[in-house]
C-alpha cells in the first residue's frame, strides 16, 4: 500500500487543484491513496471522499494545523480542529483525543520551520522526512536524523498544492485496509518513497494566493 501523506486542494487558500485531481494524479503514478491535509480546515473532506469512492482509492482524512511555533499535521482525525495560532501542545493533545496521529511536516525547512521542534519530541508521533515540494535534501536529512534518533515514525509527502506534483514522496507498507495501514505507521513497519517534484511546481502557492486575491 502506497500513500501520499501530505496534500492540498483547492479548500487550501493557496492550492489549486480539486480532491479528485489530486487523488486522481496519485493513482496515476501507482499510489492507493493520499492523505488531505488542507490548512486549517476540513472543508474538503466530503468532496475527498466523494472523490475517493469514485476512484476507488484510500483517503486518510487529515488537516495542517498552523500553531504558533510552526505547521502540524493531524492524520486520522475525526473533525477540524479549530486553534490556529495556538501552542502546539494544545493542538497535538487534540490530534490525540480524536486518535489521530501528531506529525511535524517540513520541520526544518524554512520560511516554513517548526521552531522549537527538540521541545515537543516527547509528545508528537512523528517527523516529515522527505517533503516533495522542499527543494534542500539537507533539511531532510537534518529531520531523519532527529526521527531516527528519537524512535519516532518517519512519513514523507508531496506536500502537492497541484495535482501534478502529488506523489512524488509517499509512505507504503504491507497492509489490507486503512486500519492496518495506521496500525503499520505507529509500528513504524513502513518505507519512505521521496523524491522532489519539479522545481516549476515550488510557485504555486504564490501564483494561488495571487489568483485568489483577484
Amino acid at each position: 500500500m502506497k500513500i501520499d501523506l501530505h496534500c492540498h486542494t483547492n479548500y487550501s487558500n493557496d492550492a489549486l487543484s480539486s480532491p479528485h485531481d489530486v487523488i486522481k494524479e496519485a493513482l496515476s503514478k501507482g499510489l492507493n491513496g493520499i492523505a488531505i491535509t488542507d490548512h486549517d480546515t476540513t472543508s474538503g473532506w466530503d468532496e475527498a471522499m466523494k472523490a475517493a469512492r469514485e476512484l476507488n482509492a484510500l483517503l486518510i482524512l487529515g488537516e495542517e494545523i498552523k500553531s504558533s511555533k510552526g505547521d502540524i499535521l493531524g492524520l486520522f482525525i475525526k473533525e477540524e480542529i479549530r486553534m490556529k495560532g495556538c501552542e502546539p501542545a494544545k493542538i497535538i493533545n487534540e490530534i490525540h483525543k480524536q486518535g489521530g496521529i501528531a506529525i511535524i511536516p517540513h520541520p526544518f525547512h524554512f520560511p516554513k520551520h517548526f521552531k522549537s521542534v527538540s521541545d515537543y519530541l516527547n509528545i508528537i508521533d512523528g517527523i516529515e522526512v522527505s517533503n516533495a515540494r522542499r527543494l534542500l535534501n539537507f533539511f531532510d536529512k537534518k529531520a531523519l536524523n532527529i526521527a531516527k534518533k528519537n524512535n519516532l515514525i518517519m512519513t514523507a509527502g508531496s506536500d502537492c498544492h497541484i495535482n501534478k506534483s502529488c506523489g512524488y514522496a509517499y509512505v507504503e507498507c504491507e497492509a489490507k485496509n486503512l486500519s492496518e495501514f495506521k496500525e503499520k505507521l505507529l509500528r513504524k513497519e513502513i518505507k519512505i518513497h521521496g523524491e522532489k517534484s519539479p522545481y516549476i511546481y515550488t510557485l504555486v502557492p504564490a501564483i494561488s494566493k495571487i489568483k485568489n486575491y483577484f
